[in-house]
């Protein structure tokens, strides 16, 4: 059988010129600002325009363009090398679909068309589900395979935040930081949401929860000292906290040692090389730190690619009530966004 897996990711802008349109797609998408498109046209050019000139200086530091899509290239390599290593049943092939900038989903659908595979599979690179990334682009592969006309056995794997594997790449790179050094904080950041994306039942934060939770124990330090905090908050809106710049300033004036972990990110991009690494390291030395580590986005760790591997591999077999889930979790009933492991 031929079988394509796409992989989802946000994308970033691949020169300065492009970051205000790239900032604008982000903008636009409805699972951003959920409003009526005439109204969100207009805001999204708006925003887009205002926050372009402070986003230049960001990607100017990653030295003028985003890495984020050659380093999914890379993802998508190992994984399609370990796929067809390990399924001798099937020929897999992976194709990169972006949200807000090239390789977009109306490009890719194309490609996967002349592929002409007896399956689709949509993995997203977000362990942790949320209407505002996974769901987003999920959407919008739907949406555009609708219109083109494009119809194909399609599985989901819409979420995998305590898979054995995730967690064991987590823990593997947390401990070659930790290994030598003593009196430090543990800082799980994740990217924040709105409030109020929770409270209409966005499971975001609760599977974020969960990741931390297995990392936690799979670690298996007595008396461990960790927190988990959100970054990257923008707007007027409430966030979801405790905000990891608060906690980065309340343990470097403590006189802890910190050790940062992008739980929610595989890729690295502009929230962890200028956000993490530039400006939040920054803000801990300005307040005392003497050290400030931070351990790598998980990229093509061997452990992480196992995750993506077996999961789409091994997907027909976790079932419940007749619905196909990932391994080792349920959302609690109150999360109605998760669509977990659909299968059609």
């Amino acid at each position: 059988m031929k079988k394509a897996v796409i992989l989802f990711n946000l994308g970033g802008p691949d020169k300065l010129e492009n970051v205000e349109p790239f900032l604008f797609n982000l903008f636009n998408d409805p699972a951003i600002l959920n409003l009526p498109g005439f109204f969100r046209y207009p805001l999204a050019k708006l925003i887009a325009n205002r926050r372009a000139p402070i986003a230049k200086k960001i990607y100017q530091e990653l030295g003028g363009s985003s890495p984020i899509l050659p380093l999914t290239e890379e993802q998508a390599s190992a994984l399609e090398l370990k796929l067809n290593k390990d399924d001798g049943l099937s020929k897999y092939k992976c194709f990169i679909v972006m949200r807000c900038w090239h390789p977009r989903a109306e490009n890719v659908v194309k490609e996967v068309m002349n592929y002409n595979p007896d399956e689709v599979i949509l993995m997203p690179l977000y362990p942790q589900y949320s209407a505002a990334t996974s769901g987003s682009s999920i959407k919008e592969w739907n949406d555009v395979c609708k219109k083109n006309e494009f119809k194909v056995k399609t599985s989901t794997i819409c979420c995998y935040p305590t898979d054995e594997n995730f967690i064991r790449a987590h823990k593997e790179e947390i401990i070659k930081k930790i290994n030598n050094i003593k009196n430090f904080k543990l800082i799980f950041s994740a990217h924040g949401l709105p409030e109020k994306n929770i409270k209409k039942g966005d499971p975001y934060q609760w599977q974020v929860e969960q990741s931390v939770n297995q990392i936690v124990k799979s670690l298996r330090i007595e008396g461990l000292d960790w927190i988990l905090s959100y970054q990257s908050r923008v707007g007027p809106l409430k966030w979801i906290g405790p905000s990891t710049e608060d906690i980065i300033i309340e343990n470097a004036k403590l006189g802890k040692h910190i050790v940062l972990v992008p739980v929610a990110f595989v890729s690295e991009h502009s929230e962890t090389l200028v956000e993490l690494d530039i400006e939040y390291k920054e803000l801990a030395d300005k307040n005392g730190c003497k050290n400030y580590l931070r351990v790598p986005a998980l990229g093509t760790n061997k452990n992480y690619i196992k995750s993506m591997s077996e999961l789409i591999i091994n997907k027909e077999n976790h079932s419940f009530n007749g619905k196909l889930f990932p391994p080792r979790i349920q959302c609690p009933n109150q999360f109605k966004k998760c669509p977990c492991l659909s299968h059609e």
